[in-house]
């Protein structure tokens, strides 16, 4: 086996096949692992019709990978699922700048999740209130009989509070469960916990419990991570002013912060996506995490005694590496295996890191050589493939059009003409 190293010299330079094979064998792939992640994306229609309601078809994603990657002390291969162009170049990049002050540190707390029941009609909210946490050793073991497996592993209901609403057609109860759901996202689990826990609830509180469901704004299972990037592998100390201004625009913008945020997430749902996670609960719970106070970035850059630029993040991540779609999708297991993340813990802090670097490349684009010169390349390349160019004739119309700063499906059509 060759050494397992994210670092690869030309990766990018390999013909897809020939990348497959190098990934092949770093992860370990079997033979039909990587078949299945070289041609159909290994799943068929029989497959997906038990999965999604009224299937007609499947639509293809690029599924590349992020080289690069040293998080505490250990190389990562990242999965990326995406269709944008430049994320997974972006990424890598990054990565290969934070290699120099010894990659990515990163942490998080254990993977509490919340479960929610909503309860309407409550003669006595204050009453309830204190009946309900009077009787929270009982609901917790309620809670915890409906899941025996969970419990062997560490994990189960932890705690429980009640909260009182005040709303337009009067007051409610919310009801808090939080449990540990060790590997798992969680929500089965949770949602099971909640719906069981319900009628006892009714019953103490006086009233109907409504929604019982999991809440994808996981504020007690955080990661973060963190990294130094040397001022000369940034361009020197003007590019690091400039990442850190950046910054401060989004900080004190709200306009310019969604873009921020937005470009994390780039990194984070292509990862999610190509290893089969919740990628929509991970977005939406890392945007409201953002706006708990006011609106903010997820990140956050300054300057450290030596003059390089110092970046981390902190964002909610309920991720999983067991249950979920993984049992009936072989291309998320291989992507899983690649990624070679044991914990869900693990996971959801490469994941982090993934969306530090996406953040630092895109800063340091949009704050030096702009936005565009990173996408130009591709983009020249799409729009010979849209002109007719085939072969060889793509990367020709794409260097010329690129030398002539005339990237246009007309130009592309003229060129593809003289060839």
């Amino acid at each position: 086996m060759a050494e397992k190293t994210s670092n690869i010299s030309g990766f990018y330079k390999l013909p897809p096949a020939e990348r497959l094979k190098v990934v092949k064998q770093l992860a370990e792939l079997t033979d039909e692992e990587a078949a299945l992640l070289g041609n159909t994306g290994g799943i068929d229609m029989n497959t997906v019709d038990i999965m999604v309601e009224n299937v007609i078809g499947i639509v293809g994603i690029p599924l590349g990978v992020a080289t690069n990657f040293k998080i505490n002390g250990r190389d990562y291969l990242v999965p990326m699922a995406t269709e944008e162009t430049s994320v997974i170049a972006a990424a890598s990049n990054a990565a290969k700048m934070a290699r120099v002050k010894g990659g990515f540190h990163t942490e998080s707390t254990d993977p509490v999740m919340i479960g929610q029941i909503q309860l309407v009609d409550v003669p006595d909210p204050e009453e309830a209130k204190e009946k309900i946490l009077k009787s929270k050793d009982r609901i917790l073991f309620i809670a915890k009989e409906q899941d025996s497996v969970l419990a062997k592993f560490g994990g189960g209901p932890r705690d429980l509070t009640v909260k009182i609403l005040e709303t337009e057609q009067g007051r409610m109860l919310r009801v808090h469960l939080m449990v540990d759901v060790r590997d798992a996202m969680g929500a089965n689990a949770v949602n099971t916990m909640a719906e069981a826990i319900a009628p006892m609830l009714e019953e103490l509180s006086g009233g109907k419990a409504l929604l019982r469901i999991i809440s994808n704004l996981a504020v007690n299972r955080l990661v973060r991570a963190k990294a130094v990037f040397a001022k000369e592998t940034l361009g020197g100390e003007e590019a690091v002013d400039k990442i850190i201004k950046a910054y401060l625009f989004a900080k004190n913008d709200i306009y310019r912060c969604a873009t921020h945020n937005k470009g994390i997430m780039n990194g984070i749902i292509a990862a999610a996506l190509a290893t089969g996670q919740d990628h929509r609960a991970i977005e939406a719970g890392a945007h409201v995490y953002a706006a708990m106070e006011t609106y903010k970035p997820l990140t956050r850059y300054y300057k450290n005694k030596d003059g390089d630029l110092v970046g981390d993040i902190e964002l909610p991540m309920a991720v999983g590496t067991i249950g979920g779609v993984t049992k009936v999708h072989p291309a998320f297991k291989a992507c899983q295996k690649i990624l070679g993340a044991k914990t869900a813990k693990e996971m959801g802090e490469v994941f982090a890191a993934v969306g530090l670097a996406q953040n630092l490349a895109a800063l340091r684009a949009l704050s030096t050589e702009g936005i565009q010169r990173g996408h130009m390349s591709l983009h020249a390349r799409n729009i010979a493939v849209m002109a007719g160019a085939t072969g060889d004739k793509i990367e020709k119309i794409a260097n010329q059009m690129i030398s002539e700063n005339n990237i246009r499906m007309g130009r592309a059509q003229e060129i593809l003409k003289t060839l």
